[in-house]
């Protein structure tokens, strides 16, 4: 079994900056592709940036150029430092693993992490 867990989120001005966490256990961490997603009030969750086991990276067009994905496979993390945040980033943000188990992939969830930007 799998535990996700995010942590860093909070309140910040519009313009600021905020890095969040991930950590998950078991050893296959680092066979594991990574991703955020995020959920507005009232929105359907939708995917933030995804990071491969390999480390290869993908942002949704709303965050290209002001978030960043990455990884610490030494410390079982993942990490989204989110810059230039706006209004619009007020969410509720959440952890996803992709485990390769045998001939499938199974995904494991965080409980999320609230990030509010005020403008």
């Amino acid at each position: 079994q799998v535990q996700v867990a995010e942590s860093g989120g909070g309140l910040v001005q519009a313009g600021g900056s905020l890095r969040l966490s991930c950590g998950a256990s078991g050893r296959i961490f680092r066979f594991s592709a990574m991703a955020w997603h995020r959920q507005a009030p009232g929105k359907q969750r939708e995917l933030v940036a995804t990071i491969t086991s390999g480390g290869s990276t993908n942002y949704a067009d709303s965050v290209k150029g002001r978030f960043t994905i990455s990884r610490d496979n030494a410390k079982n993390t993942m990490y989204l430092q989110m810059d230039n945040l706006k209004p619009e980033d007020t969410a509720v943000y959440y952890c996803k693993a992709i485990v390769p188990i045998m001939d499938t992939v199974r995904e494991y969830w965080g409980q999320g992490t609230r990030v509010t930007v005020s403008s």
